[in-house]
């Protein structure tokens, strides 16, 4: 099946467009998502707007800032709970000198992405860790080293700041991907950034389009080093979120 590309309303509404080599790129990554998930199962957003907008628009729409401004900069980025490989692969195509760690429990995902990333040439700067995100955030190699950390659609957002917070240097940046958000959700966040020693230092909407659904970015900043008892023992963080009472 030829890889159909977006007409340029939706480059336009994301206020970034890839060059040719990036947009040959994101060609690439449908192929190879639609080859490997006849074998893995690692996504049904695969054809059209299901790619182009689920998968593409909804993994960048919240970098649009930094690829308008500062596209060529380097990032150390991670995306937790990667799956089929969003943010991720997407953002490794759009931000050419990030260099991105890609974390999933689950071997036959890992796999594929990786495969997919060597595939696509991005083997040098995409590395991929088959690993609970709890171990991640003990790794030495890890553990505060990253600029960015993302995770879409993974837990309640608690539990991801609870993931991802170990995972950035003081004053780096969490980017959680949410849908609905409402007061509640802030508040819950808000109690347990408190134990994290972070704080929320963004909360963006938007819908998507071709009525998609609404979108929450939210960025929550790192103000020192995340104390050493956090990520708990793995299952802990989903079991007993932070904020809430036994956690």
């Amino acid at each position: 099946m030829p890889a159909a590309t977006p007409d340029t309303a939706l480059w336009q509404e994301l206020g970034w467009q890839p060059n040719a080599d990036q947009l040959a790129q994101l060609q690439h990554l449908q192929e190879e998502l639609r080859s490997w998930n006849s074998r893995v199962n690692l996504t049904r957003l695969v054809e059209g707007d299901d790619f182009w907008i689920a998968q593409v628009f909804d993994s960048l729409w919240p970098l649009r800032q930094r690829l308008q401004t500062q596209p060529d900069s380097a990032l150390r980025c991670i995306d937790v709970g990667t799956g089929g490989g969003f943010p991720g692969l997407a953002v490794a195509i759009a931000l050419p000198q990030a260099q991105l760690t890609l974390v999933d429990s689950v071997g036959r995902k890992t796999q594929a992405v990786q495969a997919m990333a060597a595939a696509l040439g991005l083997a040098k700067r995409v590395q991929l860790r088959c690993e609970r995100v709890e171990l991640t955030g003990r790794h030495g190699h890890c553990r505060g080293q990253f600029d960015l950390a993302m995770a879409r659609a993974v837990a309640s957002a608690p539990v991801v700041a609870e993931y991802l917070v170990p995972l950035i240097q003081p004053g780096g940046h969490a980017l959680l991907y949410r849908g609905q958000w409402g007061a509640q959700d802030q508040r819950e966040l808000e109690q347990a950034l408190q134990l994290l020693n972070a704080e929320i230092h963004s909360c963006e909407q938007r819908e998507l389009p071709a009525g998609r659904g609404q979108r929450t970015a939210l960025v929550v900043r790192a103000m020192g080093p995340c104390p050493k008892n956090y990520p708990r023992a793995v299952g802990l963080p989903g079991k007993f979120p932070l904020g809430q009472s036994g956690s």
